[in-house]
């Protein structure tokens, strides 16, 4: 990680739901993403952290991110990634396929293609 400030890359608000792991501990922490940027992400939960804290996030579409706590605030705390990520992968659309839940799926109606006759 450089010392380079991330907090003036264009972020993107949202509300997602990603997991959290201290580095070296298996536990997983469930937190909600607030906003994400290609250098950092900004997460809300209940899981104890410090500032200076190597974690990894694992990221909707994107997968597990290695990153550092660098700040704190209440149960809010900043997360500055070590390699930059695309945001707008987290944003995409999830799979359409047999293992994707029915309640995440495109509904039929908005599906292109023929509708078959019952």
């Amino acid at each position: 990680m450089t010392d380079i400030d991330h907090r003036q890359l264009g972020r993107d608000s949202l509300f997602l739901m990603a997991e959290v792991r201290l580095s070296g501990s298996e536990a997983e922490h469930r937190v909600k993403v607030r906003n994400l940027s290609a250098g950092g992400m900004m997460a809300e939960g209940e899981m104890k952290v410090m500032r200076g804290t190597p974690v990894q996030v694992n990221l909707r579409n994107i997968g597990w991110v290695e990153g550092v706590v660098a700040w704190i605030q209440d149960n809010r705390f900043g997360i500055a990634f070590v390699e930059e990520v695309d945001p707008k992968l987290a944003r995409a659309p999830v799979g359409n396929g047999p293992s994707t839940p029915r309640f995440v799926k495109v509904p039929i109606a908005t599906q292109t293609g023929p509708l078959r006759k019952i």
